[in-house]
C-alpha cells in the first residue's frame, strides 16, 4: 500500500523527468504498481483509511510520483453531476482536445507539492484519452471539467511538468482569455 512516504516531493530530480512506456503486455510488477496507485487515491478519500494512514487526500497521481519512471496514471474523481471517473492507465496520451481553455477557480494542488501555489492553471476544456487499462484493454474516454483538469494534471507528470510550470508568474491570478473557469 502507498503512503505519504513513499510520494516523493518537489525537488526530486524524478518529477521532472519524461517517463518510459510500459511494454504491453504489461508485467505483474507493474500491473502491481497500477492498481496500488488507484488504491492509494481510493483510500486517501476514505476519511477513516486516510486519517489510520496519515494520508492526504488525492483525485489523481502518476508512477513519477513513487519514484517510477513509468506512463501509469491514476484518477478517481467524481465531476459536478456525481459522475465517478475512476480509471488505472497504463500510457495514457491526449488524442485530441479542445481549442477552448479552463481552469480551476481554486487553483490546483499536488501530492508532491507540500506548499499551497496559488495561481490558475490553463488545461483544454475538453480532451480525448487513450491509454491501456489494468487487464490490458484499450481504453478511450472523453473528458471535460474537472476530470479532463485532473487527467491533464497526471499526464504532465509523465513528461516532468509540475502544475505550477503553467502558472503565470508575473500575475498568477489574472483571468484566461476565453476560458471556462471550474469550481471543484
Amino acid at each position: 500500500m502507498i503512503t505519504m512516504e513513499d510520494i516523493i516531493r518537489e525537488g526530486h530530480p524524478s518529477l521532472r523527468k519524461v517517463a518510459e512506456e510500459v511494454a504491453m503486455p504489461p508485467s505483474e510488477e507493474d500491473k502491481e504498481i497500477l492498481g496500488s496507485l488507484l488504491e492509494y487515491v481510493k483510500n486517501s478519500q476514505d476519511p477513516e483509511t486516510a486519517q489510520k494512514y496519515g494520508l492526504r487526500t488525492g483525485i489523481g497521481l502518476a508512477a513519477p510520483q513513487i519514484d517510477v519512471l513509468k506512463r501509469m496514471l491514476a484518477v478517481h474523481v467524481t465531476d459536478p453531476k456525481g459522475n465517478l471517473y475512476s480509471y488505472a492507465l497504463f500510457n495514457p496520451k491526449i488524442v485530441s482536445h479542445s481549442v477552448e481553455k479552463s481552469y480551476l477557480t481554486s487553483g490546483e494542488g499536488c501530492l508532491s507539492v507540500d506548499r499551497h501555489v496559488p495561481g490558475y492553471v490553463p488545461r483544454y476544456a475538453r480532451i480525448t484519452v487513450k491509454g491501456i487499462d489494468i487487464d490490458g484493454n484499450p481504453v478511450k474516454v472523453r473528458l471535460k471539467g474537472m476530470p479532463a483538469i485532473v487527467f491533464q494534471h497526471e499526464l504532465d507528470h509523465l513528461n516532468g511538468i509540475m502544475f505550477y510550470d503553467h502558472i503565470n508568474n508575473e500575475n498568477p491570478m489574472s483571468p484566461i482569455p476565453d476560458a471556462t473557469p471550474v469550481d471543484r
